[in-house]
């Protein structure tokens, strides 16, 4: 009788093993990133136990979207532009929540001499070949009321920054965290950050189309139990941080200031930004595609950029 219950154990654990390929499963893939913390928070605290629901962790974003493109997840945690470059693929990215916005954690450093954001005409300006990072910096020179053609624009990658900044192949460079504190103490300073454009440097959860119309209860359950871990942390500050920081390697400390550049939207927050007909990050997913159509990011294809939102789950039941 025991050998019996035992091959029915074995049965029972080799075919719950399996369910990573279950196309029930909502499989949701991101890489270590602070704004996304709060998903791993519902899972630990128990909010996605019995729930069909996995989250799949990647070394970078690049793997998660390959993940995608391979079928491997059908839900993603990804910048919007991202989120743009899938939907150039062919597939039908739609986003359900608004996971982070950037507040200061994106910026323009530059040298002393360079007083204000108008001083950075006829400079070289350092940006990574990367549709935010062109986004941040054509808003940048909007609102100083200069273009493109006034400033010398030097493509370099997030790792050669620093060095362009400190050996002076740069006067300004548009970068972000670590690079952004090492520069600080070299004697660079901030004259642009997103927190002057609000609400337009985001992180979004997407779920491909298919899935939802035939699973739309799942993608309700992982944006509750979102806003549930949410509450949670309000709460519970201490023991949330603690729970976070330690995934993500670093101090409760060392995570809580991260945060202070980071907002992490309220559910009111987020259909503003994704509701409704004329949704407030629709503006901006449409200056993002020009600048990726500019650069060659993305080909011409036409694509209707109203079909990303969805912001029916974020409606209280």
């Amino acid at each position: 009788m025991k050998s019996l219950k035992f091959v029915f154990f074995a049965i029972f654990i080799f075919l719950t093993g399996c369910y990573k390929d279950d196309p029930v499963f909502l499989k949701i893939g991101t890489n270590i990133w602070p704004g996304y913390e709060p998903l791993y928070l519902a899972r630990e605290l128990g909010y996605l136990k019995n729930r069909s629901i996995h989250l799949v962790e990647y070394s970078s974003a690049s793997q998660v979207i390959r993940a995608y493109r391979n079928g491997i997840i059908n839900g993603a945690a990804l910048t919007l532009d991202e989120v743009l470059l899938l939907k150039s693929y062919g597939f039908n990215p739609r986003i359900v929540l608004v996971m982070d916005v950037s507040n200061g954690a994106d910026v323009i450093i530059a040298k002393p001499y360079i007083k204000d954001l108008k001083d950075l005409k006829g400079r070289k300006i350092g940006v990574e070949n990367s549709a935010l990072g062109a986004y941040l910096l054509s808003r940048a020179l909007e609102i100083a009321g200069l273009t493109e053609q006034d400033i010398s624009i030097v493509p370099i990658e997030i790792d050669e920054h620093y060095k362009a900044f400190i050996k002076n192949k740069v006067d300004a460079v548009v970068t972000f965290e670590p690079v952004k504190s090492k520069l600080l103490k070299k004697g660079g300073k901030i004259i642009f950050d997103s927190s002057q454009i609000p609400n337009e440097i985001v992180d979004v959860l997407v779920v491909e189309e298919d899935y939802i119309k035939t699973y739309p209860y799942i993608v309700k359950d992982i944006v509750e139990s979102w806003f549930k871990a949410l509450e949670f942390w309000e709460k519970n500050e201490g023991k949330a941080l603690k729970i976070m920081a330690k995934r993500e390697g670093i101090s409760p400390k060392q995570l809580k200031e991260t945060y202070e550049c980071l907002k992490i939207p309220d559910r009111k927050t987020n259909l503003e930004l994704i509701d409704g007909n004329t949704p407030k990050l629709k503006k901006v997913a449409y200056k993002l595609l020009v600048i990726m159509k500019t650069n060659k990011i993305i080909n011409n294809t036409y694509f209707d950029i109203n079909s990303i939102f969805d912001g029916r789950f974020l409606r209280k039941r």
